[in-house]
């Protein structure tokens, strides 16, 4: 059929948009002529897991993906940063002095209490951290982010070394659990809304450990009720 949903494992390496051209070419070897595809959300190139592609006439229907809830497989290291939030940028030790304030309770809630006294979190203090990201929350897209501003791709912006502000916005954490934990290595899973940007919830994570944080892996796993098990490979 030419008007499909596509479900693609995407692997690192490669960006959505590569995924997007992969499959056109295969569509056109199939049918013998150029058909439509396009993408109902992107991956980051180090990512891997969930793309939703549409094919012919379903890209129409491309809005009622865009809003649907995710889950993320996500890999943080503490103890340190990095430019873009990910492992792509350059990465140092992180400095308390660099630490600023993280808001993210919702009101009436008690405040966590973390920072430099305690270098290694213990895992009750990551739990309890975590808990404090559930709900709504407002974040700042990161600037290495397919964001547009003023019409051009942030991350260019920011390549350019450019000046320039990302509005923030109002996202949701559905749950945040720990799947593995032995510092500096966290890796948890995340249920999210569609905006929530997971180098960015890393990085703030970080903050309020006291320790900083960068994402070192991130695996989609879910769209709505669409799965990574029934998507297909796709080989670079």
């Amino acid at each position: 059929m030419e008007d499909q949903i596509i479900l693609v494992d995407k692997p690192a390496g490669i960006s959505s948009f590569g995924v997007v051209a992969k499959i056109r070419r295969e569509l056109k070897e199939e049918f013998g002529r150029k058909i439509k595809v396009g993408h109902t959300g992107t991956l980051d190139p180090f990512a891997t897991g969930l793309l939703i592609l549409l094919s012919g006439k379903m890209t129409k229907k491309s809005n009622e993906f865009l809003k649907l809830d995710k889950i993320y497989e996500a890999e943080l290291k503490l103890g340190f940063v990095s430019s873009t939030g990910d492992p792509e940028g350059e990465i140092q030790p992180f400095h308390i002095e660099d630490l600023s304030e993280v808001t993210t309770e919702n009101e009436g809630a008690s405040p966590v209490t973390t920072g430099a006294s305690d270098p290694c979190p213990k895992r009750k203090t990551v739990e309890s951290v975590l808990r404090s990201f559930t709900g709504k929350i407002t974040q700042t897209p990161p600037r290495f982010s397919a964001i547009k501003i003023n019409g051009e791709r942030a991350y260019k912006l920011a390549r350019k070394g450019a000046d320039f502000e990302i509005p923030s916005r109002e996202v949701e954490i559905f749950r945040l659990e720990i799947l593995d934990y032995s510092y500096p290595t966290l890796k948890i899973r995340c249920h999210v809304s569609s905006g929530t940007y997971i180098r960015t919830l890393a990085e703030d994570i970080g903050k309020k450990l006291g320790t900083g944080a960068y994402l070192t892996a991130l695996r989609r796993t879910k769209i709505g009720n669409y799965r990574i098990e029934d998507a297909k490979k796709v080989m670079l």
